[in-house]
């Protein structure tokens, strides 16, 4: 890559600068976010950035590390590590460490003896000593301390994630809580501490299962053990091996910390409303003083080159597909940009690459699609394709080789290359303008050992690529050289079914704190002072022949965005969502379908029509500049659509393909289950256009509809910089209301409680949803809802997760949830989820039974779940086109103005008697529906009965065809 770099006229160069304090730092010439890179002297790396969206500073502690470098013996070492991260520390999450260590050991010693025993009566009998020692040590561990302090900083979006090559820690924090946040993560990367190991290692287990029903996970297990047989890559996966997981070693996981958890192997990135100097003082008061330390050496694996198609098949219940990939070289190398600049000429977005036009435009199969994966060593180029019922695997294979094969003949157009990479600047552009977006890619340019130069530079390589060269490539890169996995429909025969361990529940301590919890909530920070919106203020509004003009001024950058807001949805007409479909696969007089997708491409403006129940949304993006032909191209298209019966009557099939493909998906299913535990036979869900309707309907019927949709009433809002100039261009297609909107159809919502509907599904958990329908919604309960959703139902530190999953392990996932209707005069309702093994799910539903009989009162807990949305909302700030569509929503409760104050008023003014008072009377009395999808054979009939009138529903009935 750097050979690269030199070749060309590099935009962006590096210079070193030193602030007051004597820091020295580095920035990149013409860097618009003028991010400032550190390097602190045991080599931490901080990048810092500002954004002043919201006084809130994103946060990532990136490790460079992950599954590759599991020990070969120790397989998932480095996810289950990220998980135990958030258990505490000698001072974080203990009453008495002196004495929960000396247990701790004991664990430690018995997992040793544990992992070498061979006799599966012997191996039981030391982990009931586990169970019980662990026991014997949660009465002086605090569950999810960490949690409850983060929580307690009005942080959001706490969480972690594993990879190949990197661990990653998230938080997004109000800016004037930093040092503490500070304090806190220095305390957790300072020492590893594997306390409640034996639960949170079946928590693990539970994700394992999760993965083993995820068919997406499933396939690319496959192909990356056959792209890559040699290299950690593929033979090493995050979740790791069973075997591993039922069989860890303390010890590792401690050697495995004290590796590569040193401060020259991960970095600090923040970006958000801060200070530079007093921001880098601050990281250096807390992480300059944890020691350099060298890393272990690694030799790095080298695959052979694939000479042959490897092939592969695995079995799951869903639609057949099948999976093509090329290795490449690593991320940021010529070849990886050229592999990625291919993926784009075949399937760029949906829009107009040659997979989009000639496959899924002209609907010869389902759906194809091209990708490129980069990763820190290797990675691949891939295309996907699934194929109709009456096509084979094979056959799936041959098209989308054979727009392979129109590349290597450079059977593309010349603007296309050009196109791809503007399409390109204006992603980055999208994507660097959030805190999060610029974060993100931060995060991501260390991970792989890129200079923020290097990656800023990336599109000026990019654009040094000609046809020929891609031509060139695509010739040498395309041989018989791929990984092929058919993925059949069929029984998954490698599932691995285990049963509960039986593990005792251990102690959560839930009113406990340690000292370290005491002292952070003792330090007083200054207020942020919540700001809230004046919405006449922010959004320009005009009239133009009777239409309502409104506008947002985007203060960011030149992308602009242009929305036509009608104001009926479904409800008011069943085939207006069919309508806006049907018109993706036809033409004008001027363009045929492929020709207008091209037209869209080439100025770099998207599309995209949303239909909800009470509302169509069609929506432009792109360059300001490009705005005003995306609208003539749109209003075009819309206004001499050209209706074509043999197109329409292959999009019906592909119609009822899709549909029969979503009755074989496990997500899809429980989805559609679900709806039907909430609403039966009334459901908008189950009210589908029918197989006879579509098939006996004339394409005329669904284009007069589009034709005519401009002459209804609709409002148009404007996001970017120039209204006026948008207001002169966009009277001429205005014409005046001719046609009144239909009245929508009204859908009863039944009131439920005592039954229960299962799906049989072969899979290796239960899932089990309840619902049950509440008081229509109250504007005086938001304030409630917040607080009880935080206390009780969601989130790491909620009672929910810490009885369920902390001391019972009995679920990756569960959760209790409130929802407020989005409408005045419609009911709440409120939702229970638990996803676990078989044996385990009577004992979860027991559990979570009794934490619903009586609202526990955790006094601590029900201050810090206050506070912590008292500091979300003083430190949110409602920006972007979010100003004009918050206008919408609060529309439908009957509300003009910034809602969020009244909101943050109640839950100031809130007590545990109110939250209390509100859950007997709102939560308590309320009667649930369940949803269940398993294997009927595990299905505990005797706890079933208990919940209810047991009915196994058909697909048919679930999803109304």
């Amino acid at each position: 890559m750097e050979t690269n770099l030199h070749m060309i006229d590099k935009r962006y160069r590096e210079t070193i600068h030193t602030d007051e304090n004597n820091y020295e730092y580095i920035t990149i010439a013409q860097d618009e976010n003028k991010v400032r890179i550190y390097t602190l002297k045991n080599g931490l790396k901080v990048f810092l950035a500002q954004n002043f969206d919201a006084p809130r500073i994103q946060t990532y502690i990136p490790v460079r590390t992950g599954s590759n470098n599991d020990p070969s013996d120790n397989t998932g070492l480095a996810h289950y590590l990220e998980h135990m991260m958030f258990k505490g520390t000698s001072k974080l999450g203990t009453q008495n460490w002196e004495k929960e260590s000396k247990l701790l050991n004991q664990i430690s010693d018995l997992y040793e003896q544990h992992k070498a025993e061979q006799d599966v009566k012997k191996k039981k009998e030391i982990y009931k000593k586990i169970d019980e020692i662990s026991q014997e040590a949660s009465q002086y561990a605090i569950a999810n301390e960490y949690d409850k302090v983060i929580s307690s900083l009005g942080a959001t979006n706490t969480n972690a994630h594993t990879w190949f090559d990197e661990t990653v820690y998230k938080n997004n924090i109000p800016n004037n809580e930093l040092e503490k946040w500070l304090k806190v993560e220095k305390e957790r990367f300072s020492e590893m501490v594997l306390r409640l190991f034996h639960t949170e290692l079946e928590s693990v287990y539970e994700e394992f299962n999760r993965a083993q029903d995820n068919d997406s996970r499933l396939v690319n297990y496959e192909l990356m053990d056959a792209l890559f047989p040699t290299h950690p890559n593929g033979q090493q996966t995050t979740l790791g091996k069973p075997e591993h997981l039922k069989n860890p070693s303390m010890k590792a996981i401690h050697k495995y910390f004290d590796e590569y958890y040193v401060p020259n192997n991960y970095a600090m990135v923040l970006v958000g409303d801060l200070d530079f100097e007093k921001t880098i003082q601050l990281v250096d008061q807390y992480f300059g003083t944890i020691p350099y330390k060298g890393l272990p050496k690694k030799t790095p694996v080298i695959e052979k080159p694939i000479t042959e198609i490897v092939k592969r098949t695995v079995k799951s219940p869903t639609v057949g597909r099948v999976q093509l990939a090329w290795r490449t070289d690593s991320y940021g190398t010529k070849e990886a940009m050229l592999a990625d600049v291919i993926a784009n000429i075949l399937s760029n977005r949906g829009e107009a690459g040659l997979l989009d036009l000639n496959i899924n435009q002209t609907q010869k199969m389902l759906w194809a699609q091209a990708f490129s994966v980069g990763l820190k060593q290797y990675g691949y180029f891939s295309l996907l394709a699934v194929p109709k019922e009456t096509q084979t695997l094979d056959e799936a294979r041959d098209m989308v080789l054979e727009q392979i094969e129109l590349v290597k003949k450079g059977e593309f157009p010349d603007w296309m290359l050009p196109a791809i990479i503007n399409d390109f600047k204006l992603q980055r552009m999208k994507a660097l303008e959030t805190a999060d977006g610029l974060a993100t890619n931060l995060y991501d340019t260390y991970i792989k050992d890129r200079t923020w130069e290097e990656e800023l530079n990336e599109m000026e390589v990019y654009s040094q690529f000609t046809k020929q060269k891609v031509v060139d490539f695509a010739n040498e890169f395309f041989k018989d050289n791929y990984v092929i996995i058919y993925k059949e429909k069929g029984v998954n025969d490698k599932l691995l079914r285990v049963d509960n361990p039986g593990i005792t529940p251990i102690k959560i301590n839930r009113d406990a704190q340690s000292e370290f919890l005491k002292e952070i909530l003792a330090e007083k920070t200054e207020n942020i002072k919540p700001e809230f919106i004046d919405y006449q203020k922010e959004i320009s509004t005009d009239f133009i022949n009777g239409k309502k003009i409104s506008f947002v001024k985007n203060k960011y950058n030149d992308i602009a965005q242009v929305y036509f807001i009608f104001p009926f949805g479904s409800d008011n007409d069943r085939e207006l969502g069919m309508s806006t479909q049907v018109l993706q696969y036809l033409g004008t007089g001027k363009f045929s379908p492929e020709d207008l997708k091209k037209e869209f491409f080439k100025i770099g403006v998207s599309n995209d029509f949303k239909t909800t129940q009470d509302q169509l949304l069609i929506s432009l993006s792109g360059l300001e500049e490009n705005i005003e032909k995306g609208i003539e191209l749109l209003q075009h298209w819309l206004s001499d659509v050209l209706p074509n019966q043999e197109i329409y009557s292959q999009f019906v099939e592909t119609i009822l393909e899709n549909r029969e493909a979503a009755k074989k998906d496990k997500n899809r299913i429980m989805t559609a289950l679900s709806t039907y535990a909430k609403l039966e036979n009334y459901s908008r869900f189950k009210d589908v256009i029918s197989k006879e309707e579509l098939q006996n309907s004339k394409v005329e019927e669904f284009t007069d509809r589009m034709k005519k949709l401009f002459k209804f009433s609709y409002q148009v809002f404007f996001y970017g910089k120039n209204f006026d100039a948008f207001k002169n261009y966009i009277r001429k297609y205005i014409e005046p209301e001719s046609l009144e909107i239909p009245e929508p159809k009204l859908y009863s919502q039944p009131e439920t409680g005592g039954k229960v509907y299962f799906i049989n599904y072969d899979m290796v958990q239960m899932e089990m949803t309840k619902v049950g329908k509440g008081h229509n919604v109250n504007t005086e309960n938001f304030g409630k809802i917040n607080v009880f959703n935080e206390y009780f139902g969601r989130g790491l530190s909620s009672i929910v997760f810490q009885e369920i999953r902390e001391s019972k392990s009995l679920a990756y996932s569960a959760y209790v949830s409130y929802a407020a209707n989005a409408e005045l005069g419609q009911p709440d309702y409120v939702t229970t989820y638990i996803g676990t093994q078989p044996d385990k799910l009577q004992v979860a539903v027991d559990t979570m039974n009794d934490l619903m009989d009586e609202l526990p009162e955790v006094t601590t807990q029900f201050e810090n779940a206050k506070n912590a949305a008292l500091k979300q909302i003083a430190s949110t700030r409602i920006t972007r086109t979010n100003i004009f569509f918050n206008t919408l929503k609060l529309k439908k409760i009957g509300i003009s103005h910034d809602f969020r104050k009244d909101i943050y008023e109640q839950i100031q003014r809130l007590n545990f008697d109110e939250i209390k008072k509100f859950y007997q009377t709102e939560i308590k009395p309320l009667h649930f529906n369940t949803a269940i999808i398993g294997k009927k054979e595990n299905l505990n009939m005797e706890a079933v009965s208990k919940m209810g009138t047991f009915k196994e529903v058909t697909l048919e009935e679930i999803f109304g065809y």
